[in-house]
Formats: structure tokens, sequence, C-alpha cells
């Protein structure tokens, strides 16, 4: 892929693009070697060595992070008051990364980080009906009959009921535990299914979205890369 260098510079997060350009008109970037002033020189990102103020610089067309978001973190690229998922990944080359889909402020558990727009589309297509698999703590007791009313689709107050989802009773009590498959991701979704039968969720943690599953490894907060066969699987 050939790029402009002010963008290639600027997409590594290396300044904005008019900071870029003063410094590529300054001499203070070289392409293989050779010192170059002008901002609008093509780039082969697949060949070309490009060093700035004497560090070299990997060009990354995509990145693909794994999140397990804390409660208290927002799903935004960027708040004035709040930290954002994005901000808990430090390791980030990229500017344009963004979390697909949301989870609440108080829900925790996976979240994927990216730059890949065509993979966010896919994956939160209303109409791809991509599985989403919660775990939650369910304030009342958890029955069959909230089994079968799930399986059918329940009124959250919208033009139409939602799909059907897998309610699995794991612990049923005064505080009961719960796991559950959707297929969509309307707005606090699970906490308004369990309104609609008259519970409330205390504690929401997602596992799974689509082919991705969390890894257990990692503690709330933390996250890594998605290995190349995760990638795939979701692409």
């Amino acid at each position: 892929m050939k790029l402009r260098l002010d963008k290639y510079l600027a997409d590594m997060g290396l300044g904005t693009r008019s900071e870029v350009k003063r410094a590529v008109t300054k001499g203070m970037v070289s392409v293989n070697d050779t010192i170059v002033k002008k901002p609008e020189t093509k780039i082969d990102t697949q060949t070309d060595q490009v060093v700035y103020q004497g560090q070299a610089v990997c060009y990354t067309e995509y990145e693909y992070y794994m999140l397990n978001k804390p409660a208290g973190v927002v799903s935004a690229t960027e708040d004035k008051r709040d930290l954002t998922v994005v901000d808990l990944i430090d390791s980030k080359k990229r500017k344009d990364l963004f979390p697909v889909g949301r989870l609440d402020k108080d829900t925790e558990g996976l979240l994927l980080i990216t730059n890949d727009g065509a993979l966010a589309h896919r994956l939160l297509s209303p109409k791809k009906h991509v599985d989403k698999v919660y775990y939650a703590k369910i304030k009342g007791l958890v029955t069959e009959a909230d089994v079968n009313a799930f399986a059918e689709g329940l009124d959250i107050g919208e033009e139409k009921n939602t799909l059907p989802g897998e309610l699995r009773i794991l612990k049923a009590g005064e505080v009961s535990e719960i796991e559950l498959n959707i297929r969509e991701g309307k707005f606090h979704q699970v906490k308004r299914m369990f309104q609609a039968v008259g519970k409330e969720v205390l504690y929401l943690k997602r596992l799974r979205m689509g082919s991705l599953s969390l890894d257990e490894s990692l503690e709330s907060g933390a996250y890594r890369e998605l290995t190349k066969e995760e990638i795939e699987t979701l692409c």
C-alpha cells in the first residue's frame, strides 16, 4: 500500500498532519536513509524504511485488541469526564482505534478495540445477528418461566419484541446467576429484558461476541492483541 509521508506519520500517532508536515519540511524524516522534505512523498508501507527523529517507524494498518473492560470506564474514544476504553490501550500504535459496540459504564467484560471499520460493521450489523453471551447476577429468583419468556422474545418498549434469547440458570435464589445469549445490541438490552420479567440486573459481564471469547487470564482492565487465528475467525 502506498501513502503520503505525512499521512503515514500521522496514522502512527506522531502528530497531526500539520505537525508532521512541519517536521518533514525541517528535514527530521528520512526514507531509505535519505532525508525527505516533501510531505506528499509516496511511501510504500511494505518496503520503505521510515525514520522520524532518529526512530524507525513501522506502519501498522490495523490493530485488534481484546479488552476485559472494568466498570467505571466508558465505551468511547474520548470523554471529557471519564476514562475511556481506548485510554486503557497503552501500547496502541494508531490514533484511530475505537470500541466495537459499547458496554454500559457499569458493565464489565469482553470488548474488541480496533480501527477496522469493515470488521466492526460486520459484527454490529443488525442483519448479521451475531451472538453475544453475558454472565449476570439478578436480583430475584430466575425461573423456567423466565427461560421460556426469553426464548419467545420480550416486549422492552420498542416497536418489535426482542429476538429470542437463550437464558440459562446457573444458580437460582434471592440473587440468581445466569448466562444469556442474545443476537441483538439494543440500548441497555439485557437490563431491559430482565425488567420485562420483573427483575433487576445487579452485575453484568460480557463473555463472548461472535467467535471471540474473553481470555480468562485477562484481569479487569487488562488487554492483549488478538491472535492471527482470532482475527481470521472474526473476519
